[in-house]
């Protein structure tokens, strides 16, 4: 049986909880951790619409982008029409997760979706937030299990350089020990030194893997008491972010590239600021309301900046400072709706019993065009 908890716990080995911005609120919205789960659907947002989506699909967890409690709640009014859609939950027994400002930052979360999508290369955080510090993780381990063990630790995570995983170094040695009184050693003999053919295996880990890589290692370990080592690193981690910043391959007038974010990203209109005659060459995107940002994207040399509800004076602003924009809307989020469905589709294996997994149908956009 697999448990609200062990969908979670697998979603947040790609999108932690510590990635969110201080001020958001991300995680368990509604439900129990001990439910059980037979079926997930992924949505931008919880609304009543989606969640009669849900109950017609026998859904039993929604996973959002955006809180469904989102502002601190002083009570819950089920003639209000948040008050309603939670009742309704309840009644139904669905569970509601959230993953906001962690899915924006992390590696192939919203704002990389939303890069790819726009065609930018050599992208990095527009603003920088996470840099996580990275260990050196040593292990001995027996010849006879060296390839599973290397195996499990990389499937936990540990390796990761770049575009690469399941990075290590080996060095082939002979390990020593005397098994003593009361243990049920995997090889040797109780009281008598024994000496195997062990491997030195060491790789690199972020500190926030940490768990899941010694679980991972012990559970492929053959002996009792696993020797391994952990040792900080100055090298500099990933840095995540909100946003990204890249360039285009073949720079194009504003509004030749206008006409390519509306087929992109599936839209049929959008706002912009700038001369429809000026050259593009380096784009900021930050999906959502990103506009507290104008000024970083400017500042980090975009020609144009893409983010979501943008108003009128800052639009002038930019507009000012020679900064172009492209306002697509913030429901364009809803990328991530089929990336979270192949995260968990590409990982079901890692949960006790399968799930179904599918995305919502409907468009929480509540703007109209014609």
């Amino acid at each position: 049986m697999s448990t609200v908890k062990d969908v979670i716990r697998l979603f947040e080995k790609w999108v932690p909880t510590h990635y969110a911005e201080s001020w958001d609120n991300v995680g368990l919205q509604v439900g129990a951790k001990d439910q059980k789960v037979n079926k997930i659907m992924i949505t931008l947002d919880v609304t009543d619409a989606v969640v009669d989506e849900a109950i017609e699909k026998n859904v039993d967890f929604i996973i959002a982008h955006h809180p469904l409690l989102f502002k601190g709640l002083k009570h819950i009014d089920f003639q209000d029409p948040k008050g309603r859609v939670v009742k309704k939950l309840i009644q139904h027994n669905i569970t509601v997760y959230a993953a906001h400002t962690n899915l924006d930052v992390v590696s192939g979360g919203v704002n990389d979706l939303l890069a790819q999508r726009l065609e930018l290369i050599n992208t990095k955080a527009l603003v920088p937030t996470i840099e996580e510090q990275l260990l050196k993780f040593i292990v001995y381990v027996p010849q006879s299990h060296l390839n599973v063990v290397v195996e499990k630790i990389g499937d936990a995570g540990a390796g990761h350089i770049g575009n690469y995983s399941h990075c290590t170094f080996r060095a082939f040695g002979t390990g020593a020990f005397k098994p003593l009184e009361g243990t049920n050693p995997f090889l040797g003999t109780q009281g008598k030194i024994e000496e195997v053919d062990e491997y030195k295996v060491e790789t690199i880990i972020k500190k926030s893997q940490l768990s899941s890589v010694l679980q991972a290692a012990e559970k492929a370990h053959p002996y009792e008491e696993m020797a391994y080592d952990l040792v900080p690193l100055a090298n500099k981690g990933n840095q995540e972010g909100l946003g990204r910043i890249g360039k285009l391959a073949h720079p194009m007038k504003l509004s030749e590239y206008v006409e390519v974010v509306k087929r992109n990203l599936n839209i049929p209109a959008l706002r912009y600021v700038g001369d429809q005659d000026q050259l593009i060459k380096k784009i900021a995107v930050l999906g959502g309301s990103g506009k507290a940002y104008i000024d970083v994207a400017r500042k980090a040399g975009a020609d144009l900046y893409v983010t979501g509800d943008i108003t009128f004076h800052e639009a002038q602003d930019a507009e000012e400072a020679g900064l172009c924009l492209i306002d697509p809307g913030h429901h364009v989020e809803e990328v991530m709706k089929e990336a979270v469905k192949d995260y968990f589709l590409a990982n079901l294996d890692a949960l006790p019993e399968k799930i179904e997994v599918e995305v919502s149908t409907l468009s929480t956009d509540p703007f109209r065009y014609q």
